[in-house]
């Protein structure tokens, strides 16, 4: 018996009678004195049917191996079995179906996003088209988060992460299987990359010259979502444990800095952590003036025990200072930098005027607080 033979009405049938797809396929490659399955089915009637998610077969993309393994992140699919194939008939039989079937509906959950006129975005300001790992993404995201930290659903630090993981690792993979150029088109990249994590799911297919049967693609998909998903938990836990941490730090800072100083223009870390992405995206959120921007930043260093003080840049990207340290200042070290600033200590100031460097705590914030004067 063959799956084209067996009929989608008979498909139907077994998967109501407690038949899972894959028990399904096993009927159709062996030779049955029941064809109808009549006799096995009322056998696995009472039988608990693992949930089953559909794909296409054939070449395999990052998209559709990320949104499988992120399915079997959730309590409904985490033990689902898997399968593999563009017939209509088998794939009306699984529970949910991604990157195939010309069909984006939540309630019939099938994520598909190849159909004429679909145009999904992720919303919260990101414009890239979905893929099926960001329909997957946008739809069971915050269920992943939330379960893997043990976080309610309403939880604000759900939300945070959800967003973030959005932005710095599932926009990407959407963006490379729509073919959304990142850069205007006039403008020209000067070197090819070649190792995101799109391309080398894509290394994982059979060559043009090896075989391609089902089974050696299937095993080579297996290896490919286990690839994209690992690297998924991966990132989602550094934003959890070390990226979300740094961004209390920095609220902490940039709420309390009035008691570091009263003008408000030096916040103080006890503490290193990176600061600057945290501290603009807090203060966009905030809606903190021009007038109340903080300047300088002082905080320990990380290697030596010493202590910085670095000026705030005018933008993310920016190598000019909302603030630089003063000009007298600039490229002197040690007793001259002590000398001319008038503060015990010192140990550089950059030529630049971004940075600056003490022994001490108090040393730093002098050195902050005379900066504000000058």
């Amino acid at each position: 018996m063959n799956l084209g033979k067996l009929g989608r009405t008979t498909f139907t049938q077994l998967r109501q009678c407690g038949w899972g797809p894959l028990q399904i396929r096993k009927l159709c490659a062996s030779p049955m004195s029941d064809p109808q399955g009549t006799h096995a089915a009322k056998r696995l009637k009472t039988a608990e049917t693992p949930k089953v998610i559909g794909t296409h077969n054939g070449t395999f993309h990052c998209d559709e191996a990320l949104a499988v393994y992120l399915l079997r992140q959730t309590s409904t699919y985490t033990n689902a079995d898997l399968i593999r194939t563009r017939d209509p008939a088998i794939l009306d039989t699984c529970d949910i179906v991604v990157d195939v079937g010309a069909v984006y509906d939540e309630n019939l959950k099938r994520f598909d996003h190849h159909q004429r006129g679909f145009e999904g975005v992720f919303g919260h300001g990101f414009q890239t088209k979905l893929s099926s790992a960001g329909l997957i993404y946008k739809h069971f995201g915050q269920e992943i988060i939330g379960d893997r930290f043990r976080l309610q659903p309403e939880d604000p630090t759900v939300k945070t992460l959800w967003l973030k993981l959005y932005k710095e690792f599932i926009e990407a993979i959407d963006g490379v299987d729509n073919g959304v150029s990142q850069y205007p088109r006039d403008v020209a990249p000067k070197y090819r990359n070649r190792t995101d994590l799109s391309a080398r799911v894509g290394w994982l297919n059979p060559a043009w010259n090896e075989p391609f049967d089902s089974k050696r693609v299937d095993a080579r998909f297996v290896k490919a979502s286990t690839l994209a998903g690992e690297e998924f938990l991966g990132r989602l836990d550094y934003y959890a444990k070390a990226w979300l941490p740094a961004r209390t730090l920095v609220a902490d800072g940039l709420s309390q800095r009035a008691q570091v100083d009263p003008s408000g223009r030096i916040i103080l870390f006890e503490q290193f952590a990176p600061w600057k992405e945290h501290l603009f995206e807090l203060e966009t959120e905030l809606n903190v003036t021009d007038e109340a921007k903080p300047f300088y930043v002082v905080y320990p260093d990380e290697t030596a025990g010493n202590w910085r003080i670095q000026a705030v840049p005018a933008s993310p990207d920016s190598f000019e200072s909302r603030k630089a340290l003063p000009e007298a200042w600039r490229g002197l070290r040690d007793e001259k930098l002590s000398e001319v600033s008038g503060v015990e200590g010192g140990i550089f100031v950059h030529a630049s005027g971004f940075i600056g460097g003490n022994k001490t705590k108090d040393g730093a914030l002098t050195l902050a607080r005379k900066a504000l004067e000058l």
